[in-house]
């Protein structure tokens, strides 16, 4: 006789997971007070964004858990049909769009802001704001740009329409359209195809 025994199927109907607390969607959103909330999104309960007033989710982008968005002091723009995966840290002081049909994977940092660290002046959030010198500059993720985990974008990149950025990289001069970039600080490795503009609707493709 064996000394397992065989569990029959669970019913899951019955059953909450308290490790997954799930998504807001397009209706509660609108009631939380950001600019403006598309049809089809979803946002992660575990997501933290301060600064509603100052962000646009357009429709059917989605906030996976975990990530942190500031927008306090600047905006931030969500394409149609972006995915921003979990973990991300995004800081607008300067401005950051994620043009439509981009995805920006597990871990990455997308700074519009950053200290001045040669030691000419002070840094941080807690020092008054006369005794720093920050660099604030917009970020723009174009249309179709696939990003890898772990990357980090320096204030004032921009990332052509079809871009694609390698894995724990570092970005901190714009990137072509259509060019593959990796490494610390990344560089171009590769030219991407564009076969996928074949697959994009027909009234997103005229946009």
């Amino acid at each position: 006789m064996s000394k397992f025994t065989v569990m029959g199927p669970v019913d899951q109907r019955a059953q909450v997971n308290p490790f997954a607390p799930g998504y807001y969607e397009t209706d509660e959103l609108r009631g939380f007070g950001f600019r403006r909330v598309g049809e089809g999104v979803r946002v992660a309960k575990n997501t933290t964004i301060v600064g509603l007033e100052n962000v646009t989710l357009d429709d059917h982008c989605r906030i996976d858990g975990h990530c942190t968005i500031v927008a306090t002091g600047g905006t931030l723009r969500l394409g149609r049909y972006v995915h921003v995966h979990t973990s991300v840290v995004i800081g607008c002081r300067g401005g950051v769009v994620l043009d439509d049909y981009s995805g920006v994977s597990h871990g990455c940092n997308i700074l519009s802001a950053s200290d001045d660290f040669s030691g000419q002046w002070m840094h941080n959030g807690t020092v008054p704001a006369h005794l720093c010198r920050p660099t604030i500059e917009p970020v723009w993720i174009g249309r179709h740009v696939a990003v890898g985990a772990g990357c980090t974008f320096l204030p004032g990149v921009t990332l052509g329409d079809g871009a694609a950025v390698g894995a724990h990289s570092l970005v901190q001069t714009d990137v072509p359209p259509w060019v593959i970039v990796a490494g610390t600080p990344a560089r171009q490795v590769g030219v991407r195809s564009r076969r996928l503009l074949a697959l994009v609707p027909r009234e997103d493709a005229a946009a």
